[in-house]
């Protein structure tokens, strides 16, 4: 779960809804020069975050309070053979960039765990085999693989609510072009990435959000009711390339 602290309570944005958001704008990316297979590519964005079901295991802090993803250090690798595997029934290029997120969001564990070391080195060499058995190089692999990670990035941004105030720049990650994007707030509201990346000067991206009032719980159970009784809400965001 994505979890902000609200002044009357705690905003709730599912993982796999945060990843539906970042299919949306992987969606308007303009794709006139280079398609990174598009809609397989949008299917792996889109499905990259089925590995966090919110109705399982551990989701309270220590003080009761709903766990946020970026405190939740657990990776159990039997979890992550079976995401892994699991995109397979979508494609060879879909499993391939699964493949490749869970070794770029583990890569650090691999130094200290042998186990998540061979995970990663076995994540590898499929990622090798489905290139060879596609005909890619390993250049177009990364280079998709760094498209869905900028979208996830831009999606993450605006789910965590990270836009700074008056107009200051956030830079969100490199593209597939290697450029370094940024995004910022305009006087009207609206948000502007730049440089512009998309294939339309205006868009509109949502997510669902649920809302609690109640601050802690006393256990997963407990949780769990609260979250499917929650009102949600839609949360949008207007994206415009800048005038200037």
């Amino acid at each position: 779960m994505i979890v902000n602290l609200q002044t009357d309570g705690w905003e709730i944005i599912y993982h796999r809804a945060h990843a539906l958001l970042a299919a949306q704008i992987a969606g308007y990316w303009d794709f006139s020069k280079k398609t990174y297979r598009l809609y397989e590519t949008i299917a792996a964005i889109a499905h990259h975050d089925h590995l966090e079901k919110e109705w399982e295991g551990n989701e309270l802090t220590e003080a009761g309070a709903p766990l946020d993803f970026t405190l939740d250090k657990e990776s159990p690798i039997d979890k992550l053979k079976q995401h892994a595997d699991e995109a397979l029934y979508q494609g060879r290029w879909v499993a391939m960039l699964i493949s490749m997120h869970l070794c770029f969001l583990n890569q650090a564990k691999g130094e200290e765990d042998p186990e998540m070391a061979n995970f990663l080195k076995e994540q590898r060499q499929r990622q090798a085999q489905w290139q060879a058995e596609l005909g890619v190089t390993q250049e177009d692999a990364e280079k998709a693989y760094t498209f869905m990670r900028w979208c996830d990035r831009m999606s993450l941004i605006l789910s965590q609510r990270q836009i700074p105030a008056a107009g200051r720049q956030l830079e969100i990650t490199k593209g597939p072009d290697g450029k370094q994007y940024n995004v910022h707030e305009l006087d009207s509201g609206d948000l502007c990435v730049t440089p512009w990346p998309f294939s339309c000067d205006k868009f509109t991206v949502m997510v669902d959000a649920s809302y609690l009032s109640q601050l802690q719980f006393k256990s997963n159970e407990e949780l769990t009711k609260a979250l499917m009784e929650a009102p949600r809400k839609t949360l949008a965001w207007t994206l415009r390339k800048s005038d200037d």
